[in-house]
């Protein structure tokens, strides 16, 4: 197993590492920064797009457009035009509450958690689990995690997996009614003394996160054990996704400030690339926002 760096940048707040098989490229985001990254693992070449900050996360739409959750909205961009299109709009309101991590659905929907910070004690979170229909309207489908990471929908029984990194968890629901239901814990990182952030799925079935504040990859197998735990080059890892032309190579992000988290060490903040793992990754669905101009 190698780990090396993919580009010299540095990012505040690394997040949504994304392979494109069409093009052979890694898309990122530095979502403090408001940073839409897309980079040629081959060159190092990077090319930037500047969105509003904070920025949550983003989806590779059908069309080559992007979808992306920003603080209270959801919209499409357009890199080549460089056009920012806002489709829907969070009905809360509040400093500390902002969309956060999401993903493309099969049927090309995507789907995004709240993150709602400094909450009082018992204190309950406000936000939820949403959805931008295909048609670009928005809709409450599940309950507000504290922090919601890594959602994911399993590639045999359709379950959405999502972390709340507040509560060193990530659940699985049943969302084929179209209500997020039958909340179940899947795993607790509790003993891995950090929480979760950003997932994906091996080939094999194990769900591969980040520990964020304890500088480790976890995988868990299907039943939730703990079947590998690798240590990497940086205090915060962040998000991760499978790349290359076999998807055989794993991506990283990370933190070197989020504005909670902060490390100054020579790959905090960094991409890296980890080859030879041994494991390969399932590719990730594109959304399919068709709203036009």
């Amino acid at each position: 197993m190698h780990i090396q760096p993919l580009i010299p940048q540095r990012l505040a707040l690394g997040e949504c590492p994304h392979w494109d098989a069409s093009t052979g490229q890694l898309w990122a985001m530095d979502c403090r920064r408001g940073l839409l990254l897309r980079i040629d693992p081959a060159s190092g070449q990077t090319e930037q797009h500047l969105l509003p900050a904070p920025t949550g996360s983003f989806a590779l739409n059908a069309d080559g457009r992007i979808v992306i959750a920003m603080k209270e909205a959801l919209g499409l961009y357009d890199p080549a035009g460089r056009q920012l299109q806002t489709l829907a709009e969070l009905d809360e309101h509040l400093p500390h509450l902002r969309l956060n991590d999401g993903c493309a659905l099969p049927d090309g929907r995507f789907l995004v958690g709240s993150m709602h910070l400094h909450l009082e004690a018992g204190e309950a979170p406000r936000g939820g689990i949403y959805v931008l229909e295909r048609d670009g309207q928005l809709q409450r489908i599940g309950p507000a995690l504290t922090t919601a990471n890594g959602p994911l929908i399993h590639p045999r029984s359709g379950r959405l997996f999502i972390a709340d990194s507040a509560a060193q968890s990530i659940y699985s629901f049943d969302i084929s009614s179209g209500q997020a239901q039958d909340q179940q814990l899947f795993v607790s990182t509790q003993p891995q003394q950090s929480a979760p952030d950003g997932c994906c799925w091996d080939s094999e079935g194990g769900l591969w996160t980040a520990l964020v504040r304890t500088g480790q990859l976890a995988r868990y197998d299907a039943q939730g054990a703990l079947s590998q735990l690798i240590r990497l080059p940086m205090a915060h890892p962040s998000a991760l996704c499978f790349g290359g032309p076999d998807l055989a190579d794993l991506y990283v992000t990370s933190i070197s400030d989020s504005g909670r988290l902060r490390a100054s060490g020579p790959l905090d903040g960094a991409i890296v690339r980890i080859t030879g793992l041994g494991y390969r990754g399932l590719a990730k669905p594109k959304a399919r926002i068709l709203i036009t101009d």
